[in-house]
């Protein structure tokens, strides 16, 4: 989703003036609905900022990536509402109602923050939140993947980006099988929000196979994307840019495969190099 705004460009030694397209930025309220005993309770669960569209995705991408559900399944219903506002007459309220109540650790997922379309991390509240849920590694050996679907897979992404297209402000996750083939992609401003609507989609749909597939991420791989992606079981992932040092660390000690500054004749294997065909 984008918008036309006037802009002053400098090019070639002059001024003009242009319109420009925007990426649209704009909050989205996530509350969860949930039995407790015989009371119904509802609870404003995270603020943010995302690009509109996709909302269903992102929301089912976030609980089950933050393990508020285990299985997509656990989502009842999820239902836009609220009135239309802002500039572009979009509804900014989203309510999941969840049918598994009785397991729902709150006081352990809750966020009481506002998450920004950068950093899906800061501003916990601990880092008692960063704590890994996950307890089996992934696949130490599959999917086999080569050097040349490596370094295809970021222009692949970025061909089937029609946001990025038209603005060039926007992030990009998707999910790839073992033989280069782009399954499905998602945009957003935020890296975090692109990985959870790819992984809420992806899920909603029963199209995601850890042993014969990876994603490709836009830009740099932290700590937080890595455990999104640890979530699904899928054990390779790459990225446009530099990994952090959590990323490496959490990905080693789970077996991911994580491969950064992929241009087009080079890229680095942070971890577990076994899943990368180098004859």
């Amino acid at each position: 989703m984008n918008s036309k705004y006037k802009v002053l460009k400098y090019n070639s030694g002059k001024f003009e003036n242009i319109e420009d397209l925007i990426s649209i930025e704009e909050p989205l309220e996530i509350s969860i609905k949930f039995k407790e005993k015989d009371d119904w309770i509802k609870r404003i669960l995270s603020i943010t900022m995302r690009t509109p569209g996709d909302d269903k995705d992102l929301v089912r991408g976030f609980l089950f990536n933050e393990q508020l559900i285990k299985n997509i399944k656990d989502i009842d219903t999820i239902e836009s509402f609220g009135d239309e506002v802002g500039q572009y007459n979009i509804q900014n309220k989203i309510l999941a109602t969840l049918n598994n109540s009785e397991n729902i650790n709150i006081s352990k997922i809750k966020r009481d923050f506002i998450t920004n379309s950068s950093c899906g991390v800061c501003g916990k509240s601990s880092l008692d939140a960063l704590e890994i849920i996950k307890q089996n590694k992934t696949n130490p050996d599959q999917p086999k993947i080569s050097k040349e679907v490596i370094i295809k897979s970021p222009t692949i992404l970025r061909e089937n980006q029609s946001e990025f297209s038209k603005t060039g402000g926007i992030h990009a996750s998707g999910l790839f099988n073992n033989n280069g083939d782009l399954i499905s992609v998602k945009e957003d401003v935020g890296r975090h929000n692109a990985l959870d609507k790819l992984i809420g989609y992806t899920l909603f749909n029963g199209q995601i196979n850890p042993l014969t597939q990876f994603i490709t991420c836009s830009g740099r791989l932290n700590f937080e994307l890595v455990q999104k992606v640890l979530m699904t079981d899928i054990g390779i992932m790459i990225g446009v840019g530099a990994p952090t040092s959590l990323a490496i660390d959490l990905a080693n000690k789970f077996d991911i495969t994580l491969i950064g500054f992929v241009k087009r004749d080079s890229f680095n294997i942070y971890t577990n190099n076994k899943k990368v065909i180098v004859s």
